[in-house]
């Protein structure tokens, strides 16, 4: 062989040799075909991601607004949330005042009063208005406390809607609620 510049060159896995050129090319068609793949999976994940969102229609029902000068003091209003019924009570002072002086340790679910309702509006008692029991959605004004009654198994609720006797292992559930105005009840 003449003396002079030799070619070096390298040799792939096959045992074929590659020069220079050839392998800064394979590296740049390697990278640019992972470039591609990767922006094409991005471009690919965005409507995905985007449809797990909840559209306007689901945002829209989220929230209820209840109109509290249609309901009278001593009356429940049944109003619908996320496909739930809701019971909106304006209380009497008496109907508060027995529901704070019940001992707790008569409740299956021991919760009190106060914690039920927002401070300064104990007034209003909103709760979800589904028998914690099997799920039926129990009649106002009913059963032996003076609050709601369940009649497919007989789950008794007090006025602050607290179960006081039958199968119902839990209070029926207290929603995200708050006042936006004197007369406007925001639930959701």
């Amino acid at each position: 062989m003449p003396n002079g510049d030799v070619n070096k060159s390298e040799v792939d896995e096959t045992g074929q040799e590659i020069s220079p050129e050839g392998k800064s090319r394979r590296d740049f068609l390697v990278l640019s075909t992972a470039a591609v793949a990767c922006a094409g999976l991005v471009a690919s994940a965005v409507p995905f991601v985007r449809s797990l969102s909840p559209d306007a229609g689901e945002l829209a029902v989220g929230s209820t607004e209840v109109d509290l000068s249609k309901i009278k003091f001593g009356e429940t209003s049944t109003v619908m949330w996320r496909g739930t019924p809701v019971f909106v009570r304006h209380r009497t002072q008496e109907e508060i005042e027995e529901a704070r002086v019940v001992p707790m340790a008569e409740l299956k679910d021991p919760q009190k009063d106060e914690d039920r309702v927002l401070k300064g509006k104990d007034q209003w008692l909103v709760v979800v208005a589904v028998c914690t029991h099997l799920g039926c959605v129990p009649l106002s004004y009913k059963g032996d406390f003076g609050g709601w009654f369940c009649p497919c198994h007989g789950s008794h609720y007090d006025t602050s809607g607290r179960i006081r006797k039958g199968p119902a292992p839990k209070n029926l559930p207290v929603p995200v609620y708050a006042f936006i105005s004197d007369t406007t009840l925001k639930i959701g």
